[in-house]
């Protein structure tokens, strides 16, 4: 199944830590595991079941996210050089690990992918956490999981929280403008 998850997913490969590379792969086998979702699950499974009739699923979400956030990332090392520090494997693992709790907040009930009753209790950011926790991932990515969502919008956020953050939303209101 990595193997497979990493054909969905190449943004994993951005990661140059190879320790943190693993980690970050092994929290999205876990929480496929945990959810019972298969690669072609991920597929299927909308990235914002709230939007109407969305085309784009999670995995693909994921990755524009990812992509966005490194270019993002790069781009402002370069510009700022000297002025300020990002560290780019955090990012990406943020924003690789940033919607992995979604995993965990829906399921397929008569072949309908629905959110689930665990939703309405703990949002994706909280399980996230949740199933990142204790897999080695650094507390500066498990802080962009938990920031990334209005849920962290009253807290103060490092700087590659901030990037996924307005990442995110950037991308869930150019696809409401398309889908709603």
């Amino acid at each position: 199944m990595k193997n497979d998850l990493l054909d969905l997913m190449p943004e994993f490969d951005l990661i140059k830590d190879e320790s943190l590379r693993e980690n970050t792969i092994q929290v999205w086998l876990d929480a496929m595991r945990e959810g019972k979702w298969t690669i072609d699950d991920l597929k299927d499974i909308p990235f914002a079941p709230a939007i109407g009739n969305c085309a784009v699923n999670l995995a693909d979400h994921t990755r524009a996210v990812a992509q966005i956030s490194y270019e993002a990332g790069v781009k402002m090392r370069e510009l700022y050089s000297g002025k300020i520090s990002l560290n780019l494997d955090y990012l990406v693992s943020g924003a690789i690990l940033h919607d992995v709790g979604k995993l965990l907040e829906c399921e397929r009930v008569n072949g309908e992918i629905v959110k689930n009753t665990r939703c309405g209790l703990l949002r994706h950011p909280f399980s996230g956490v949740g199933i990142a926790f204790g897999k080695n991932i650094p507390d500066e990515v498990l802080h962009m999981i938990a920031a990334h969502s209005s849920e962290g919008d009253f807290i103060k956020k490092t700087p590659e929280a901030i990037i996924i953050n307005k990442v995110d939303f950037m991308n869930t209101e150019v696809l409401k403008y398309f889908y709603e």
